[in-house]
């Protein structure tokens, strides 16, 4: 090629050399292949995942909610002034919903003596979207003397159609058994299986007394030309103080897409941190797969091909790995949803249907191309700067990384940091963890680099071993610096990962109970606190009872700023959204330590006062002399802040945002609550003490509560363990990419050696102590980044205290230490395989 023809190769030309070039089975590009393809198939999958649940809860608003708005208030019903107001916008149906305890009519053997049940009351217009479909028959509008029961109650009662169970003092024949509630998502949490009866029952049940806490909705089918926010306004401008809480069919379940949408960003930001950690083993590969074909490189730029086409033909090959990687990423992205959500059906609200999410998978796709675009570019630029004679020597050092490559690596990661900010339903959250990513990655390449500089400064040990060992870590070409950082990664998510386990299980295993009741007692009639006390003492004389007074209430304003005129709430100020329990109190509540202001004195008679959260006060830039208002029972009520109060929500006794002076609230209906702590063999005495004594009552056994916690948290654990386990094994591919892109060097070490006589036991030795050198080295720091990693998640993400298994993180950090040991030997074991004689000829 003369020199006028240098640089004549265009992108057919070179896609003509790269495709000729390019092994069938993408030999040397695998690890290219394998690092791409587990990131993107991960991000896809949770973007699709989360996609799919969130766009399910959105299509089906109407049947979730029960209508096209809804509007709830607790502890009443509608008057008729109010009740008019919402027919004049359409069809009303009336649900009320309470907590009750079922007990059967005839004992059973082998049934509990009572179970705590969501019991709602509906009218005859109910559902008015949807289907209230049973396990045998159809559902007909319900007598009052009927029931419905969900199968979990049909199972832990013993019942079935035609038997007969008790709710307070009415007694219904059960016909029926639910197998699908249309609205039971837009219904919120439950703490018991639920059972439906018609509101003429549950007036029999006598359950509905002044001051008891239970919630009335109604689901308002609107007329033809009425816009859900339309029929909103009017409600709100009309009954300004009401009171109501109001959602519409757009966001029907508000509370599961916002847990979702947050998840689903937290796993995402694994999944990104995987990939990025994955790009590192593209470098290798890029690297490795490079080096093989430096003979190749060097041909060309002899005929003369410029650098520009080096870098075409080769960034062509790496761009059709890349693209087959984020194809068959995609495409299972696209498919595992599918079969998680045939697998996990009964863990989620929804079961989404079949459907490709175009988003998360472009995301996902631009994250791999970018990823792979921002570490394939340094090991290319290598080769297209270096000479032809450069590259037919092996074992050269790599030069300086030109300015472009280095201005599109910039430009590559400022996408991916701009793509994960836009994307993100809370920025700043992950731009923390992002940031904390590439902190992580940084000290770990700072390690690398200091480990290779006292590697070659350290006295030479006499024993032969241990000195090539140590020469391995700074030899030219050596790869200590992906050594380091994919040991540092892997043995740090391995501590993590435990930490966060063992972490969880301790909070709930031993240290909740610790400091629990054994029992919450809802709805007892206020004007019976002496005669509950006195049955508690009557079976268990040492319980200890904490008995308060409880109301629900809205906080409709606080200072001059109204909540309904708010665009968006604070952040963290979840005690706006919805209704809140308040209770009044002579003297500071038990759990609460005053931090600002002063308690009332007893028997206060002035204007009323309130005790605030200290955190609520902060987020809501409150202070001591502020004034909060609140809506009970339809009534709002202006309060001055008389102090704030530290609340140790950890106790798991009553905490409450609220606390008034009582001669605020004590002339409303109310009822009271209790906890009961109990030696656990009196228990069930207790229990049937107080129903016998209070038929109304509802009895929440703190042991079900935990088992509901447990199992949401082992969920949630369970993901990101998933989640972690992709960046782990990124770590590995890490660990294999270093191994393999080290190959050649250590091959032609393992030759002379060879030659010299050492016998191949005593060059995996060598090799064994150089892996771990390094991982002795690490084990302290993944240690420290490992616990700081699980510190934040369980004290920052779920809000737990810190109590890690020091015994199962060590020995977790030792296995993890074996397990990449044994990884490292065996991706050496190629290099022992090779024979001498064709090596020398190769060289």
């Amino acid at each position: 090629m003369s020199a006028g023809q240098r640089g004549a190769l265009g992108w057919r030309a070179s896609w003509r050399i790269a495709r000729r070039d390019l092994h069938a089975g993408f030999r040397g590009l695998r690890l290219l292949l394998v690092c791409l393809f587990l990131g993107v198939a991960t991000l896809a999958t949770i973007g699709s995942l989360t996609a799919s649940i969130t766009a399910e809860l959105s299509s089906r608003g109407r049947v979730l909610l029960g209508g096209d708005v809804e509007v709830a208030m607790t502890q009443r019903q509608a008057s008729a002034a109010e009740y008019a107001a919402l027919a004049q916008l359409g069809a009303v149906s009336d649900t009320i919903r309470t907590r009750a305890m079922a007990r059967r009519a005839a004992p059973a053997p082998g049934a509990p003596d009572a179970v705590l049940t969501e019991l709602k009351g509906v009218d005859t217009r109910y559902p008015l979207y949807g289907s209230l479909m049973l396990a045998a028959g159809r559902y007909a509008p319900l007598t009052a003397d009927a029931a419905l029961i969900g199968r979990p109650l049909a199972e832990r009662l013993l019942l079935n159609p035609g038997d007969r169970i008790r709710y307070g003092e009415a007694e219904f024949r059960v016909a029926g058994i639910i197998a699908d509630e249309p609205d039971r998502v837009g219904e919120g949490f439950t703490l018991g299986p639920v059972a439906i009866v018609s509101l003429a029952g549950l007036a029999r049940t006598g359950l509905l007394q002044p001051g008891a806490l239970y919630e009335t909705k109604y689901r308002i089918r609107l007329s033809p030309g009425i816009t859900p926010q339309e029929a909103t306004d009017r409600l709100k401008a009309r009954f300004p103080a009401a009171g109501w809480e109001y959602k519409d069919r757009d966001r029907a379940a508000p509370g599961a897409v916002r847990f979702f949408e947050r998840m689903g960003q937290f796993l995402s930001l694994i999944g990104l941190a995987a990939l990025v950690i994955a790009g590192i083993g593209v470098s290798n590969g890029v690297a490795s797969y490079l080096a093989q074909k430096r003979g190749s490189i060097a041909t060309l730029k002899i005929l003369g091909a410029t650098s520009g086409d080096i870098s075409r033909i080769y960034l062509l090959q790496i761009g059709a790995a890349t693209a087959l990687a984020v194809a068959a990423g995609l495409l299972v992205g696209a498919l595992l949803p599918v079969a998680f959500v045939n697998l996990a059906r009964d863990l989620l609200p929804v079961a989404p249907g079949m459907g490709v999410y175009p988003l998360p998978l472009a995301t996902s796709a631009a994250y791999g191309v970018l990823i792979a675009l921002a570490f394939a570019l340094p090991p290319l630029a290598r080769a297209r700067t270096h000479p032809a004679a450069a590259q037919l020597r092996s074992g050269v050092e790599g030069a300086r990384i030109d300015r472009r490559s280095v201005g599109l690596v910039v430009v590559a990661g400022a996408l991916v940091v701009a793509l994960a900010l836009a994307t993100a339903r809370e920025p700043l959250f992950a731009a923390a963890v992002l940031g904390a990513v590439a902190a992580v990655l940084l000290v770990l390449l700072g390690i690398g680099a200091l480990v290779r500089r006292l590697a070659a400064r350290v006295p030479r040990p006499r024993r032969p071993l241990l000195r090539l060992a140590i020469a391995n870590l700074h030899r030219p070409g050596a790869q200590t610096v992906a050594l380091v950082i994919a040991l540092g990664l892997a043995l740090t998510l391995f501590v993590t990962l435990a930490a966060i386990q063992t972490s969880l299980d301790a909070e709930i295993s031993r240290a909740v109970p610790e400091r629990a009741p054994s029992q919450f007692v809802l709805d007892i009639p206020a004007e019976s606190r002496e005669r509950f006390a006195a049955v508690v003492k009557r079976e268990a004389p040492e319980a200890k009872l904490n008995i308060v007074p409880s109301l629900r209430g809205t906080i409709t304003a606080y200072g001059k700023q109204r909540v309904a005129d708010l665009a968006t709430l604070p952040e963290g100020a979840w005690f706006l959204r919805g209704e809140r329990g308040v209770t009044y109190a002579d003297t500071l509540p038990q759990g609460s330590e005053l931090t600002a202001g002063q308690w009332w004195p007893k028997n206060y008679d002035g204007p009323p006062l309130v005790s605030l959260d200290r955190d609520a006060a902060r987020i809501l830039d409150l202070r001591v002399g502020d004034t909060l208002t609140v809506s009970i029972l339809g009534r709002e009520i202006e309060a001055r802040i008389a102090s704030l109060r530290q609340v140790n929500w950890d106790t798991m006794g009553f905490n409450y945002v609220l606390v008034f002076s009582p001669n605020t609230l004590a002339g409303a209906p109310h009822s009271l609550t209790s906890t009961v702590d109990i030696d656990p063999g009196h228990e069930g005495a207790v229990s049937r003490a107080l129903l016998a004594a209070f038929p109304s009552a509802s009895i929440i056994a703190v042991s079900e509560v935990l088992g509901q916690v447990r199992t949401i948290l082992d969920q949630m654990a369970t993901a990101i363990l998933l989640s972690a386990s992709v960046a782990i094994l990124a770590g590995i591919a890490v660990l294999i990419g270093a191994i393999a892109a080290a190959r050649q060097a250590r091959t032609y070490d393992s030759v002379i050696l060879k030659t010299l006589g050492a016998t191949r036991r005593q060059i995996l030795a060598a090799q064994a102590l150089e892996y771990a050198l390094l991982a002795l080295m690490l084990a302290a720091l993944a240690l420290a980044l490992g616990t700081l990693a699980a510190w934040y998640v369980i004290t920052g993400v779920f809000e737990f205290r810190w109590a890690p298994d020091w015994v199962a993180i060590l020995a977790t950090l030792g296995a993890g230490a074996l397990l990449t040991l044994g990884i490292g030997l065996l991706g050496s074991l190629p290099v022992l395989s090779v024979r001498p004689a064709q090596a020398l000829r190769r060289l």
